[in-house]
């Protein structure tokens, strides 16, 4: 390896920070330009209710296009951390190898340029060789040159080595261009070859159960392993609790963008729950970036979604982490996610009313809709627990998570449930530490999983109950298997006067019941009958 020691010894990194410097522009290029596309493009044809034949078309046509720009920002994400770690490892190589050059000078030792050969020195005149010391001598003379040439050995190993395994996994990573689409399967391959040469142990990623500590690894990284972990994995990213907002919903997109392109590269050979999955988020997606060019309290992040079963998603309206005012909706019964759309017109109704009472008009509130457990169907499963208590830590981990992520002061929380989601509510603020939330609304319940409101970690006067006269999940069901029926006044919770009838019918516009819902959420009491 003689010309690798001249080489490395000398090696300016100028060029190769020059090309890691480009690759990071042109990832960043990319990234803009796909937004902007959302943002200025895509987006607005959606709100304006671009529909028919050409419409179809021309939607597929833009999301495939900006597919590839994702695609491609992934890419030079991944062949800048190469080339980035590739010249650290060389510097790191160059420091040691220039450090035994010059110990092993120190010590009276050649070493020549051409090669890095460290040459013996001469203790005692050469004319002495036949002295019977002589050979002793220059033995204990020398006794270090042995560890000087394995030095210098070492180091420039260490150099071929980074040098060759950089090659190979920029040979391996699948070369992108502007017309090719990939499924997620490429680029978590090509993420986990690239992070084992960076050192980058995808071990590191919490496991989202400590809202707190996902907040805090977050925080401890730097900005280029930051964007590293969100194109090579941003379904892990997407989960954590405790993270900014906006960092979950840019995972999320990605990640849905994977999966629907996935989708797409096996449209003609999918099966019925892929086929079920690929329409339901491709509206998901469609109903995200409709929101993507309005105002910013009216733009949606999405904070979780996924295909197990009947689908969930977890979407905000307006970012709880800078809002004063957040409420949580947690569905109910048969809701899934060929009906979501239902959840997100609700969450949009809920944070008009709060708008009306708060003194920021709606601009400070978040309503989140959060359909992240397996909601029961019409049968059996709605009689019992086992849904509520399976999914009531994810629902304490992902309120303590909003706690966490918030930004200034402590804002005012309000937890919402529906029908059999205020089983689900009050199972979750039943256990471990509750909820933390500030108030709790309960409507069509059949349920809290407690015989009283006192068992809950909310405060009694600030647990409402609301229960239209002919909802017959209320009256008919409420009492039984999921324990004390919340609206009897023995139960020991608040009653929200309601006006509407049935057991959909709390959002209807105009109405009181809404209205009330709008009122807890911006922190005032519900009011009375009008008069």
């Amino acid at each position: 390896m003689p010309e690798l020691f001249a080489q490395l010894f000398r090696q300016d990194f100028a060029d190769i920070d020059a090309a890691t410097a480009s690759w990071k522009k042109l990832a960043k290029a990319l990234d803009d330009t796909q937004r902007g596309s959302g943002k200025r493009v895509t987006g607005p044809l959606h709100k304006a209710g671009w529909a028919g034949v050409s419409a179809t078309y021309g939607f597929a046509a833009m999301e495939a296009t900006e597919t590839k720009l994702g695609t491609a920002e992934v890419n030079a994400r991944l062949i800048a951390t190469i080339l980035d770690t590739l010249a650290t490892k060389m510097r790191g190589a160059q420091t040691k190898l220039r450090n035994a050059v010059s110990d092993a000078e120190a010590a009276g030792h050649k070493v020549r340029d051409d090669d890095g050969w460290v040459e013996p020195k001469q203790a005692v005149d050469p004319k002495y060789h036949n002295d019977p010391d002589y050979a002793g001598l220059q033995r204990e003379a020398n006794a270090g040159l042995g560890g000087f040439r394995a030095r210098i050995d070492a180091a420039v190993e260490e150099a071929r080595t980074a040098s060759q395994t950089a090659a190979d996994t920029l040979y391996q990573l699948d070369p992108f261009d502007l017309d090719k689409r990939y499924g997620g399967a490429h680029a978590q391959e090509d993420a986990a070859r690239v992070a084992a040469f960076a050192g980058i142990d995808p071990k590191a990623i919490p496991d989202g159960k400590n809202p707190q500590q996902s907040k805090d690894w977050w925080a401890g990284l730097d900005e280029e392993k930051r964007q590293f972990y969100l194109a090579a994995y941003p379904e892990r990213i997407g989960t954590l609790d405790g993270l900014p907002t906006p960092v979950r919903d840019d995972a999320n997109r990605m990640a849905l963008d994977l999966r629907l392109n996935d989708y797409a590269l096996r449209e003609n050979s999918l099966g019925y729950h892929d086929r079920y999955n690929y329409r339901n988020l491709t509206t998901l997606k469609d109903r995200l970036e409709k929101t993507d060019s309005g105002p910013d309290h009216k733009q949606m992040f999405l904070l979780g979604y996924g295909t197990e079963k009947d689908g969930r998603a977890v979407v905000a309206l307006g970012n709880p982490d800078t809002a004063r005012h957040t409420a949580v909706l947690v569905p109910g019964t048969d809701n899934q996610l060929d009906n979501y759309g239902g959840q997100l017109d609700r969450i949009d109704k809920l944070q008009n009313a709060a708008g009306n009472s708060s003194e920021g008009g709606g601009k400070d509130v978040s309503v989140i809709s959060w359909m992240d457990y397996d909601a029961p169907e019409i049968d059996g499963s709605v009689l019992t627990e086992g849904r509520a208590q399976a999914g009531a830590e994810d629902l304490r981990d992902f309120t303590h998570g909003l706690r966490t992520s918030h930004e200034g002061e402590r804002g005012h929380l309000t937890v919402v449930g529906h029908s059999y989601g205020s089983t689900m509510t009050g199972a979750a603020d039943a256990g471990g530490s509750g909820l933390d939330a500030d108030d709790v609304v309960v409507v069509g319940s059949p349920g809290l999983t407690v015989d009283r409101a006192d068992q809950l970690h909310v405060n009694p006067r600030h647990l409402w109950v609301g229960a239209s006269p002919d909802d017959f999940v209320s009256n008919h069901t409420s009492g039984h298997s999921l324990e004390a029926d919340p609206k009897d006044p023995a139960f020991g919770a608040q009653r929200m006067y309601v006006d509407t009838s049935g057991h959909s019918g709390y959002w209807d516009d105009g109405s009181q019941s809404l209205d009330n819902q709008g009122r807890i959420i911006a922190g005032l009491s519900p009011r009375g009958p009008r008069t």
